[in-house]
């Protein structure tokens, strides 16, 4: 059994086959048509030429109206349908390439010894294919390695000695043989370096050197680059090191002491991305003294003659060894260097991506130093290969007729051009002429039939342009036959006579029996066809075609029918609306009763789609000759010319009216801006479309920086009337960017705004706008501060804005004035020693720009700053309030200037300095505070001093105390309890302190329950006491001593477990203890109690 995969595969496979042969037999065409038409449909995207069709009919052909359709096609119709696909499939023609092989670079060290070079062509019959290699026959039954699955060649075994070269695939059926282009197949592979040691190298410090790389045997090209000492310590390229990507050596300009060392070459495959080292190169120093200066020496140029195709990429190299390092400039002879090229590795390689022809010139590389220079020159010269302008498509003919083709193409060096016919060389000879592109064959013959091919061609590659000749030999025959032709009563009629023959047939009229002799009402024209002038009854009846060649005859007969003509007795007429109405249009015809009528709707000679504007437009029929169309919530998009066509098989008429629709203005022109001053501009506009309403005013708006969205802006005149066109915007802001538009209105509504002006700046002019809300106060001592509201960029009104701050003390005479020249400034400080604190001043500030000084605001009174406080705070107490904590106590300095606003209590023990203790802010101007985290039974000196946001007040002189002795570190022991019911009975060892503890005052026991947040605190001074529980749950109690110092450890932790809403029995009772050594005493416990 194969693998799971592939049964899942071939399950998929048979699934997809049975839905494609259900979809295929719902459809009215064969599989095979099914098949065509993909094939078809892909080859025009792989292949430039397709094959035209060809269309045959006869008679007259009724126009298709399908907004009328509403009967599904007949029998004879579809029947009709599977026809065209079979003769469509049937068609016989030649091969049409749809793939032709491409170039193919192959690894030799690949692991699938394959090649495949790729050839697919379509046909009828399908093509068959051979194979030249540098145009000799691949014959696949002499050597086994090549073989062909369809028309691609597989070579088994590839090798470059035998399969290196040009090959051609040949597609040929019974209608002729084509070549493909040539593809050309390479093979990629790198050889090994020669495994010789290398040669030391050395050369002066100073002196420039070449290291020779010698690549190994390779296939295409490789890249190049250098190893210094190990792998992968690469060479960096710079101004004074290159790698040339074209001889691969390692030029250094100017060796340095560092550059001693070992230098490995390592070349890259660009295709298998194989690498390969070759043998160190050592780079010593010479040691008999230092090359001096000398002038650049070019080590590595391009050629003296370069030649690139048009799209490709182009580097051109130059470097040169000097010393000083020499310097590498670029320049194009009697041209200027492509802005498109690039210089790479300090300007040694110039590179010009996507090449064309005016890039083609003399390039020179100069290197230079202060030494001296030199130069190279070297032409570069861009190829195109042909592309076609011209050219040939297939062609079918009557024999005896002259066939005329021409090929043209462009490509530089000019191409030239050859013809192949059937895949063989066609030289002119007899009928054959031939002149560059141009092939002319006289009187055609069924032996000139076949597949031929125009290839043009320089020396940088050929194409091909590929054609089908056939020669047409058959007997007349009509299709289709009979025709219905059906006239209107007094016009013109036409009956056609088109037959399908090679060569052209005679062709002859009767009616009846009797030959139609041409007259003025009568006519036979140049193309066969039959003209009946002004037609009446008596021309109906059967008009029979003949047409005769050499190979037949064959006859057609047209049934012709002559019909009342149409008249509307009801058409579409001029109305007038208004934005959002509605209106019904009708459209009535009278024809003759044997004929069918139907009826479209034109807007602005277009069907209208009344599926697709359903929301506006609705097809009304009403009777069998009489049709309205409903407009519903009418836009100003459907005004405009409306019109009703009626038809029947034999006439058509048309008759249409305007529908003009009453709206809002539209749009006005674009605003104009014709002068603007620093508060006002001028604008003019064109007048818009005022949509049937006349336009009653015009509302003019500007948009700036500064404004949310559009504004109105006033306007002189105002109000701005319909009829004018260009009005003054007053009232505007100096200095400020403004963009204008305009609005017209008229009875029905506003319109749509016009298009925005351009972007204009009004004048500078002086400011007019004073800061506000000026204030100040606080401060260091002696400054006064001032601070404001800056003013918006908007009413700065110009360039270098900026601020007068005026002041002076409260009842003196002259202002002092300080400019503040920041637009965003908002606070000036002025200091002055000579006054005092919470001096007042007056004070206000103003403001100027490039054109002048503004107003000034109003004059506020500030006083200046108070100062850090002056004085220590007095009465400062302290007092321990246990083992960590000291509160302190103070009273505030005397009322006056420098009222301090918080205050910073210090704390060091006697050992330390102040500076390595402990500080502590109290969190407003309070006046006590407790000082936590203190070392037990230690001596403190505390000192407080104030402060405000001006600074820091002298501190108080130190207070010294001392903390309490620490808390005893034993917890209570042997805690035992007696529960009954909700109550408990606690006690436990008392606590002894040490010498260096606080003696015990009391203990503190914590009851808490799991689950709460609720807790239970109860103080005695005996070690027991009586506890009762709230409530049923689980309890916690905890127990401490109590001292001076502190609350002491805790003891172990005891867990009661109660019941909700029972209480115990007095004999229901039990004898807990902690620790386990008292266990046999709560056993006495127990039985003691009743």
């Amino acid at each position: 059994m194969g693998s799971p995969w592939k049964q899942f595969l071939l399950l998929s496979v048979i699934s997809s086959l049975s839905d494609f042969a259900r979809a295929v037999a719902a459809r009215p065409l064969s599989y095979a048509a099914v098949l065509r038409m993909k094939q078809d449909g892909s080859s025009s995207v792989l292949n430039s030429r397709s094959r035209p069709q060809q269309h045959h009919g006869g008679g007259l052909a009724t126009p298709d109206w399908p907004a009328f359709s509403i009967h599904p096609p007949s029998a004879l119709s579809l029947h009709g349908s599977q026809e065209d696909y079979r003769s469509e499939e049937s068609e016989k023609h030649g091969p049409i390439f749809v793939q032709e092989p491409d170039d193919v670079i192959f690894p030799l060290d690949s692991d699938e010894k394959k090649v495949m070079m790729h050839c697919q062509a379509r046909g009828n019959p399908p093509p068959t294919y051979s194979w030249y290699i540098n145009g000799t026959h691949v014959d696949s039954e002499t050597d086994y390695r090549y073989n062909f699955i369809d028309g691609d060649l597989v070579i088994t075994n590839a090798s470059e000695i035998t399969d290196h070269g040009r090959y051609q695939c040949k597609a040929e059926n019974g209608f002729g043989t084509i070549l493909s282009h040539d593809a050309l197949l390479q093979f990629a592979y790198l050889g090994a370096f020669s495994p010789r040691s290398r040669g030391e190298v050395s050369v002066r410090e100073g002196q420039g050197v070449v290291l020779m790389c010698t690549p190994p045997p390779h296939s295409p090209e490789i890249i190049y680059s250098w190893v210094f000492n190990e792998f992968p310590s690469f060479v960096a390229e710079d101004s004074r090191r290159f790698v040339s990507q074209d001889t691969g050596n390692l030029y250094i300009s100017k060796v340095q002491s560092a550059d001693v060392g070992s230098y490995i070459c390592l070349v890259k495959n660009a295709v298998t991305n194989a690498r390969v080292l070759s043998p160190p190169t050592p780079l010593t120093l010479k040691t008999d003294g230092v090359m001096g200066e000398y002038e650049p020496k070019i080590e590595v140029h391009f050629p003296t003659s370069v030649l690139a195709a048009k799209g490709l990429t182009v580097r051109l190299e130059c470097f040169a060894l000097g010393n000083p390092v020499p310097t590498i400039t670029w320049r194009k002879i009697n041209g200027n260097i492509p802005k498109k090229a690039r210089l790479r590795k300090s300007q040694a390689v110039l590179e010009i991506p996507n090449i064309q022809l005016d890039d083609s010139g003399t390039y020179e590389c100069k290197a230079e130093n202060p030494r001296g220079g030199t130069a190279f020159k070297g032409h570069l010269q861009v190829y195109t290969l042909p592309q076609w302008v011209r050219m040939i498509n297939d062609t079918q003919m009557d024999s005896g007729e002259k066939l005329q083709w021409e090929c043209k193409a462009i490509g530089r060096p000019r191409p030239t051009y050859h013809w192949l016919r059937n895949g063989l060389p066609l030289t002119p000879q007899g009928r054959v002429e031939i002149v560059n592109g141009e092939l002319t064959i006289h009187k055609v013959q069924q032996t000139d039939s076949g597949m031929f091919q125009c290839v043009a061609e320089n020396k940088y590659g050929a194409i091909y342009s590929n054609a089908e000749l056939k020669i047409l030999a058959s007997a007349p025959v009509f299709v289709p036959n009979p025709i219905r032709v059906i006239a209107t009563l007094g016009k013109d009629v036409s009956l056609e006579c088109k037959p399908r023959a090679s060569p052209k047939p005679r062709i002859t009229w009767r009616r009846g029996d009797r030959k139609i002799q041409p007259s003025k009402r009568i006519m036979l024209l140049r193309n066969n066809t039959l003209k009946i002038v002004n037609s009446s009854r008596a021309d109906e009846g059967n008009y029979v075609c003949r047409a005769e060649n050499q190979l037949g005859s064959a006859e057609m007969t047209a049934m012709l029918w002559v019909k009342e003509a149409m008249r509307v007795v009801l058409g579409p007429s001029r109305v007038e609306v208004t934005v959002g109405e509605s209106v019904v249009l009708s459209c009535r015809a009278t024809h003759d009763t044997s004929l069918d009528v139907a009826f479209q709707w034109f807007f602005n000679q277009k069907p209208i789609n009344f599926q697709q504007d359903g929301d506006h437009f609705e097809y009304i029929q009403t009777q069998s000759s009489t049709v309205d169309l409903m407009i519903r919530s009418i836009l100003l998009k459907h005004a405009g010319k409306y019109g009703c066509r009626a038809q029947t098989s034999a006439d058509t008429i048309f008759a249409e009216a305007e529908l003009l629709v009453r709206g809002p203005p539209g749009p006005p022109g674009v605003m104009i801006v014709e002068e603007i001053t620093d508060s006002t501009a001028t604008l003019s506009w064109t007048r818009g479309l005022d949509n049937h309403s006349p336009i009653s005013t015009y509302n003019l708006q500007a948009r700036s920086p500064f404004s949310l969205g559009w504004q109105t802006v006033k306007t002189d005149p105002d109000p701005v009337t319909g009829d004018m066109e260009s009005a003054m915007a007053v009232d505007l802001n100096p200095w400020v960017e403004y963009e204008f538009r305009v609005v017209a209105s008229n009875g029905i509504g506003t319109g749509d705004p016009s298009a925005p002006s351009r972007r204009v700046r009004t004048k500078e002019a002086v400011p007019s706008v004073s800061p506000s809300n000026v204030g100040g106060g606080n401060g260091r001592r002696h400054e006064l501060v001032i601070s404001w509201e800056p003013v918006s960029e908007e009413f700065q009104n110009g360039e270098g804005f900026g601020y007068i701050v005026a002041f002076r003390a409260n009842g003196t005479r002259g202002w002092k004035e300080k400019m503040v020249t920041s637009a965003d400034a908002t606070t000036y400080k002025y200091r002055d020693e000579t006054f005092p604190p919470l001096t007042p001043f007056e004070v206000k500030v103003g403001v100027y720009n490039n054109k002048g000084d503004g107003p000034f605001s109003k004059v506020v009174i500030i006083h200046s700053a108070e100062g850090e406080p002056r004085e220590a705070p007095s009465d400062v107490k302290a007092y321990s309030i246990s083992s960590s904590e000291i509160r302190v106590t103070w009273k505030p300095p005397s009322p006056g200037p420098g009222k301090p606003k918080r205050y910073e209590v210090s704390c060091w023990r006697d050992t330390e300095k102040e500076e390595s203790g402990k500080k502590q802010l109290t969190v407003k101007n309070e006046t006590s505070t407790v000082l936590t985290g203190l070392e037990g039974d230690s001596q403190y000196l505390i000192s407080v001093k104030g402060f405000n946001s001006i600074g820091q007040g002298p501190a108080s002189a130190p207070f010294t105390v001392k903390t309490r002795k620490y808390p005893p570190a034993q917890p209570p022991n042997n805690l035992m309890w007696i529960q009954e019911g909700n109550n408990i009975s606690l006690n436990w060892d008392p606590v002894k302190a040490k010498d260096n503890e606080s003696d015990v005052i009391g203990y503190m026991v914590l009851l808490k329950q799991e689950g709460r947040g609720h807790n239970q605190v109860t103080r005695t001074i005996n070690p027991s006491t009586m506890l009762t529980l709230p409530e049923g749950g689980t309890y916690i109690i905890e127990v401490r001593a109590l001292s001076e110092g502190g609350e002491g450890a805790v003891s172990s932790q005891v867990r009661v477990v109660t019941s909700s809403g029972v209480r115990a029995k007095s004999s229901q009772c039990s004898v807990h203890c902690l620790p386990w050594t008292l266990t046999w005493s709560a056993l006495l416990l127990v039985l003691l109690v009743p």
